[in-house]
């Protein structure tokens, strides 16, 4: 299990725009999710807005966007965090524990809506994390 380390662009009401422009840079496969898909708008002119979306090279570079919608803040050059995602759900527990400490917290690491634990901070240094731990899959049920 690993866990990755990756930059998080906000951006308002450009995130599917930057991110086709960045694939035409880096090449890669793009995905993204919007809030309508998840049933997270909070108004419905934003439901086709980019909740979450993720550029992967073959070289292994990982970019991730979205737009922040009208309820939250949106300061240019203030709008990148970085992100940890992966499943090791200890070990990111733990980062989360640790920044935590003297940190505002703006989402608890919880679970969310499409299924991992999720959670947003600002820690003591003014620096914006994401943390994501990926559902756990499940055993089997054994059959008699």
């Amino acid at each position: 299990m690993t866990t990755n380390l990756n930059p998080y662009i906000n951006f308002k009401g450009q995130a599917r725009e930057a991110m086709d422009f960045y694939q035409s840079v880096f090449g890669g496969e793009l995905a993204r999710s919007t809030f309508n898909e998840f049933g997270m708008a909070h108004d419905p002119a934003e439901g086709d807005l980019i909740m979450h979306s993720q550029l992967t090279t073959e070289g292994g570079l990982v970019l991730m966007a979205a737009d922040s919608p009208a309820d939250m803040p949106f300061t240019p050059g203030n709008n990148i965090s970085v992100s940890l995602s992966g499943t090791d759900e200890a070990e990111l527990h733990g980062y989360w524990n640790k920044l935590a400490d003297g940190a505002t917290i703006a989402q608890p690491l919880e679970k969310a809506p499409w299924g991992d634990s999720f959670g947003m901070l600002v820690d003591k240094f003014g620096i914006n994390w994401l943390v994501n731990i990926g559902g756990t899959p499940q055993e089997p049920t054994p059959q008699p």
